[in-house]
């Protein structure tokens, strides 16, 4: 019951942090985001656990805020900052994949107690990470892309840009979470786990998936709120500095 707690908690700490550091900071604020959960998600989903009657990695909630942020972004934002956002996250891949290697490197002192754990985590991270940089690019670029086909679908069925929201972030989110998932899972576990196990986790992690992508919904609604506060914040300031 603690994981399926911990897990729960999560989603709404994460979800509520994208929108609050949209309301804050703006697109920089998601942008900064971005980076910051691709790393941590890298590490998180090292950890395999037992949670609603499945066994999991975890990291599926922080990579799936990355689609509910590039949603956000193309939805107030532009189809650009929203793509910018997809290859902040793949330098900050990148990135840390080459930091964390080069400490692997150090001759440790002999009053170090940590570098054997350092070791244990991060030689196994090359395989991940270059997984996740690839299949990161390739689901955030296509989910970008599908989400503003759906936007023309759905504008041009019924004439208003505004309806269907809900649609064109589920019908992107959940067809680039399937491809993100499966691709993964295959390139960063096949060998590591027998096939059944990997199996259970792809369909566990798109299971996740499917339900985070429902929750995020609502939050992406919300940040149309966010968006009219910005914009009021940004005329407001305007006017401040013409009088002046």
């Amino acid at each position: 019951m603690l994981n399926e707690l911990l897990l729960t908690g999560s989603v709404v700490f994460i979800f509520s942090s994208v929108l609050l550091v949209y309301y804050i900071f703006g697109k920089t604020g998601l942008y900064c985001l971005s980076a910051i959960v691709t790393v941590l998600a890298n590490i998180e989903v090292l950890i395999l656990v037992n949670a609603f009657g499945v066994e999991q990695t975890l990291g599926n909630v922080l990579f799936a805020s990355t689609f509910l942020i590039t949603d956000i972004l193309s939805e107030y934002e532009g189809k650009k900052a929203a793509n910018k956002a997809v290859w902040i996250g793949v330098f900050s891949t990148l990135f840390f994949l080459l930091l964390s290697q080069s400490w692997l490197l150090y001759m440790p002192s002999e009053n170090d107690f940590m570098a054997d754990s350092i070791h244990t985590v991060f030689s196994t991270t090359p395989r991940m990470l270059l997984s996740s940089l690839a299949v990161y690019a390739v689901s955030q670029v296509f989910d970008v892309w599908l989400y503003h086909k759906w936007w023309t679908f759905t504008e041009k069925k019924c004439g208003e840009k505004k309806r269907f929201l809900w649609l064109r972030n589920n019908g992107s989110t959940l067809v680039s979470q399937l491809i993100n998932t499966v691709l993964f899972n295959v390139l960063a576990f096949f060998g590591t786990y027998d096939v059944p196990t990997l199996i259970t986790i792809i369909l566990s992690s798109y299971l996740i998936f499917v339900f985070t992508s429902l929750l995020d919904t609502p939050v992406v609604y919300l940040a149309r709120l966010v968006k009219k506060r910005l914009d009021t914040r940004e005329e407001a300031k305007k006017a401040a500095s013409a009088v002046k």
